[in-house]
């Protein structure tokens, strides 16, 4: 993606949008990417492919936090003249980005995952976002789109470079990469650019939202996962002849009645029953509310209060230690 755009085609690409006909490509498709993000003031926002900053801009001015890569130092130098230094540019690649797990609130790839490789940028993505992503992408099934992608065919333009999607097509890749997920999309500018007058009075009755014909195609991610902590099984070591009365547990008041049910027997590796710990070889899994990530032990660390009552282990600890003073019946 970097060398496509070098300090000429920066340029280029910067002056197109102060023209009229960028400027109503602009004004439309930031209005599609609000109806479908809808950002909120204070939310933090990573622009990946953030070009020459123009929608940095329209969510700084939202109230959001932004930050911007790009591959390209070019365009980032046209980028910083117009954010100044308050905002954090990055040279980096959409497939490897240099932030942590859930980093960003929002995470948006705009006009910038046609030039990668798709699989591996939208997993970046999905791994420093906490909440949603977007992608906004050059329809294959739009007129501007035929139009484009014939045009690369005859002469060397900065198209024949690029992967055009359908929403089926980015849908897909969507849900290989998340899984299950809710999604919300739509498109604009449905006419060839050059009737950029005409589009104007038809988009104000042409429905955006899941119109899959218009050469600008958005889609929101909601990236509302739950994942599961693994947590070893404990295991009592404990003489084959020994029986143990549960009764001796401090947690057996807080487990019910069931747990008196279960009696423990004096197995070596036997594992605690009543504590809801499975048959050998298997897994506590403790249903955790958070982003499912690479890394679930980090994850476990923070959900740990949730997961397990705070005194489970001392108390356990004591459990194990009174019973083993403990004769056979359980008797001292």
């Amino acid at each position: 993606m970097g060398p496509l755009f070098d300090h000429g085609m920066a340029q280029h690409y910067d002056a197109w949008f102060m023209s009229p006909r960028g400027r109503h490509v602009e004004e439309v498709e930031n209005q599609l990417i609000l109806d479908l993000l809808r950002p909120q003031a204070g939310e933090s926002l990573l622009d990946v492919g953030c070009g020459t900053g123009n929608h940095l801009l329209l969510f700084r001015q939202l109230g959001l936090d932004v930050c911007g890569v790009d591959p390209s130092e070019p365009m980032l130098q046209i980028a910083r003249q117009k954010l100044g230094s308050s905002v954090e540019l990055n040279l980096a690649s959409a497939e490897e980005l240099p932030y942590e797990d859930n980093a960003f609130d929002i995470v948006t790839l705009i006009s910038s995952l046609e030039f990668t490789h798709a699989l591996h940028a939208l997993s970046e993505a999905a791994r420093v976002a906490r909440s949603r992503v977007f992608i906004g992408v050059l329809n294959s099934f739009s007129a501007n789109g035929i139009q484009r992608r014939m045009e690369a065919l005859l002469r060397p333009t900065i198209y024949r470079h690029a992967k055009f999607y359908n929403v089926w097509e980015l849908n897909f890749l969507v849900h290989k990469v998340v899984g299950t997920c809710r999604v919300q999309w739509g498109s604009v500018l449905w006419l060839p650019l050059k009737f950029y007058s005409l589009d104007k009075k038809l988009s104000r009755w042409m429905p955006r939202l899941r119109n899959p014909f218009g050469a600008f195609l958005g889609m929101s991610i909601q990236l509302g996962y739950s994942y599961r902590a693994l947590l070893n099984p404990i295991r009592a070591n404990w003489s084959a002849a020994r029986k143990v009365d549960p009764s001796c547990c401090p947690l057996h008041r807080d487990l019910g009645p069931a747990s008196g049910q279960n009696h423990w027997q004096g197995t070596r590796d036997r594992k605690v029953n009543s504590l809801g710990l499975s048959h050998p070889g298997k897994h506590l899994l403790g249903e955790l509310s958070g982003k499912k990530k690479k890394h679930g032990s980090q994850y476990a660390e923070q959900n740990s209060v949730n997961a397990w009552p705070h005194d489970l282990v001392p108390a356990l600890w004591r459990c194990l230690l009174k019973s083993q003073a403990m004769g056979p019946g359980g008797v001292r």
